[in-house]
């Protein structure tokens, strides 16, 4: 995970520097349409990870109907996607869009490239998908890393490139998508039988899955106006300059987001497994669990990168865009505070009950999009949408809550006790020692490393002391003990 890390942020850094700010912020918006769809996949693996992770619960016979139907879905979806993007997309980039006139043939092939790669995303979905049911999340570990490689590789092949750096760049992140999303698939076909495509017509289990997948279609395509189609509203109030900075948080966010995301894949299955066999005390302490320990672990990178941001993208990036100091901190904050609700969506997931969450949640999130335009419009800054978003996350956390937990049987007091006070403390105590170094020593790298490694100890300290409970620290002990038996064992 840190190597994958290391591997995107220094990505950003050198693409940045070679496409130039201008580029590098119509790749973002532009880019935004992949990222909205890749946001849709990801969705959708969990829908169909659902089924399938479900029925390996029950023990059942009908994995490969589930999987057949499901990659039927998919092809038929990434059709209407794909005849969506080439009209209202290629409408709305060429007449609407904030872009300088000379970068409008570039523009158009990033956009092609885009939908092309989001095409080949959506079909491998239920390859994604038997793959994270099964839980073999060592294949997962391993090609990503192949990949962050590759996109590492094609940086400074644009560099050497003579051509135009916008165009070669989009179309050889699609060769890189092509190339691993064959991985996966020739993975899947070799060690798991059931994910052999057979074309099937199961009209109650293709309803199924069409509707599940639709009301998660609803929450995604809230999510996609909150998050791309406020940078479509800063491209048209502010111009490419403000994308580029909200794209380098974005990637900042995703870095750190992918230790989160590798967490909570192994976590998953067990989660709709265990409900699947009905033991919902288990279900419980899983979503209870995974939620502090998925928000603990973004905790520990969150606290040094907000107190030293300033200093990171000085000396990750040559040309530090303007707002991006702020809008790093802010959608760091801000996927903080949403993570604590995220094993919760994958326990509602595995009940399979999700319309009335989709239509109420789905339907609040989507006002973010209308509120910042209008903030927008009366002359607010680029910072309003932030703080917007902030607001909106914050008032769903209590909402998605409410609506879950009946569903999943357990009490409002519990989750509050055992989870959102727990992490709140941690929140409120460990960032205090990192701030005090920040403001008694000056500004240097040695200060950065020294505030990353007290905001690591302190952390890691309160978390064990107030963060977790009696039989949590006993769990970890026992595992630690045992790590290090095994490792002392192999010398």
């Amino acid at each position: 995970m840190f190597i994958m890390m290391a591997i995107s942020l220094y990505t950003s850094r050198v693409i940045l520097n070679t496409l130039g700010v201008s580029d590098y912020g119509i790749y973002n918006v532009i880019g935004g349409f992949v990222a909205m769809f890749t946001l849709l996949s990801g969705s959708l693996t969990n829908a169909v990870s659902r089924f399938l992770t479900y029925e390996i619960g029950k023990s059942s016979n009908h994995l490969n109907l589930v999987f057949s139907t499901s990659l039927t879905v998919m092809f038929f979806l990434s059709l209407i996607v794909l005849l969506v993007g080439e009209t209202a997309g290629y409408w709305f980039l060429n007449s609407k869009m904030n872009i300088p006139i000379d970068r409008i043939v570039a523009a158009n092939w990033t956009l092609q490239c885009s939908l092309l790669t989001f095409a080949v995303n959506l079909i491998s979905v239920p390859y994604n998908a038997m793959i994270i049911a099964n839980e073999k999340m060592l294949a997962f570990t391993y090609i990503s890393i192949f990949e962050a490689v590759l996109k590492l590789l094609i940086v400074y092949l644009v560099l050497l490139s003579t051509c135009e750096k916008l165009v070669v760049y989009s179309i050889l992140l699609l060769l890189v998508s092509i190339l691993i999303r064959l991985l996966y698939g020739v993975y899947a076909k070799r060690n798991f039988k059931d994910s052999t495509y057979h074309f099937v017509y199961d009209k109650q289990l293709l309803k199924k899955i069409t509707n599940f997948a639709g009301w998660n279609f609803l929450g995604s395509g809230a999510a996609i106006i909150n998050i791309h189609g406020v940078n479509m509203l800063m491209n048209l109030f502010f111009g490419v300059t403000v994308n580029a900075a909200r794209g380098i948080a974005t990637q900042v966010n995703n870095a750190v987001q992918q230790f989160v995301y590798n967490f909570m894949i192994a976590l998953n299955p067990q989660i709709t497994k265990s409900y699947a066999q009905e033991d919902y005390s288990y279900v419980r302490i899983l979503i209870f669990r995974g939620a502090k320990f998925s928000f603990f672990l973004m905790l520990i990178f969150v606290i040094p990168l907000c107190v030293e941001t300033e200093i990171i993208l000085k000396w990750w990036l040559n040309i530090v865009p303007q707002y991006a100091i702020p809008f790093v901190q802010w959608t760091l904050i801000t996927s903080l505070v949403t993570i604590l609700t995220s094993t919760m969506i994958t326990g509602l997931h595995a009940t399979g009950k999700i319309k009335k969450y989709m239509i109420i949640v789905g339907g609040i999130e989507c006002m973010n999009f209308p509120i910042t335009y209008v903030f927008f419009k009366i002359g607010y800054m680029p910072m309003s949408a932030y703080y917007i978003y902030f607001i909106t996350n914050v008032i769903l956390i209590f909402l998605r809550i409410y609506l879950v937990k009946d569903l999943l049987y357990f009490r409002l007091k519990d989750f509050f006790c055992k989870v959102i006070f727990r992490c709140t403390l941690v929140s409120l105590t460990a960032p205090l020692l990192p701030l005090i170094i920040r403001n008694i020593q000056s500004s240097s790298f040695l200060r950065c490393f020294e505030v990353f490694v007290i905001s690591f100890l302190s952390t890691v300290t309160f978390v064990y002391m107030i963060g977790i409970d009696k039989k949590e620290r006993i769990y970890i002990k026992n595992y630690i003990r045992n790590f290090y038996y095994k490792m002392r064992a192999q010398i």
